[in-house]
């Protein structure tokens, strides 16, 4: 998860200084398409693999007794790690259709000998992205709602076993403990909240062009 994280945050910088000050070196094939693909694959596995991790751990620490909740709980152990190659196959899909739908948006309204055709390119290539912007949309709303629902029952767990300890006047070294986890599992809600705002907003600012803004957006990914 971090050396996604890392990279995601290298290919996604790189993309938008080159795009914003030397425009010409993504003219160089297959420059462009590297970078697109690169950063769609690093973005949806760090999503991916942040949604199962977070699901890995609700399941592991809350305690409930649905049957279901006792099956999960059992098996979890052994469902992580094909989960996790479920999240990097399905990274290197849309990495891939990413790179594709680049590559040929570009061999079809790219030359490159003038600026005029690179605007049109442009607008080629978001012709050619509509479906794919539909598509990491959903993906980025359903790992989202899965964090949702597990930072949320983790924390309602968390909250009703820290009520059980004062009712049972338990140590208040095991009170702050579990306060503490409280803490990191809401902040860390809060900002994987505000990363799904600015990934969707990205979207939207890069269909309308709005280079700027897409930059100040890329700075709280």
């Amino acid at each position: 998860l971090g050396c996604s994280r890392f990279w995601y945050l290298c290919f996604s910088w790189m993309d938008v200084f080159l795009s914003i000050i030397f425009s010409y070196c993504l003219l160089v094939h297959p420059i462009f398409q590297l970078l697109q693909g690169s950063y769609s694959f690093f973005n949806c596995s760090n999503l991916w693999g942040s949604a199962c991790l977070c699901s890995f751990y609700c399941i592991k620490i809350a305690n409930f007794r649905n049957r279901f909740f006792i099956y999960l709980k059992i098996k979890i152990d052994r469902m992580v790690p094909w989960l996790l190659l479920g999240s990097v196959v399905l990274s290197l899909i849309i990495g891939i259709l990413v790179y594709n739908t680049v590559d040929k948006a570009v061999g079809k309204n790219l030359n490159f000998t003038c600026q005029e055709s690179l605007q049109k390119a442009t607008i080629g290539i978001e012709e050619h992205f509509f479906p794919l912007y539909f598509l990491t949309g959903f993906l980025y709303t359903t790992s989202f709602i899965a964090v949702i629902f597990s930072a949320v029952f983790l924390l309602f767990s968390l909250w009703r076993h820290k009520h059980k300890m004062q009712t049972n006047s338990t140590s208040s070294l095991s009170m702050e403990a579990h306060i503490r986890a409280m803490k990191s599992i809401f902040s860390f809600l809060v900002m994987y909240s505000i990363n799904f705002v600015c990934l969707i907003l990205t979207i939207i600012y890069t269909t309308k062009k709005e280079n700027i803004m897409t930059l100040l957006l890329y700075t709280y990914l």
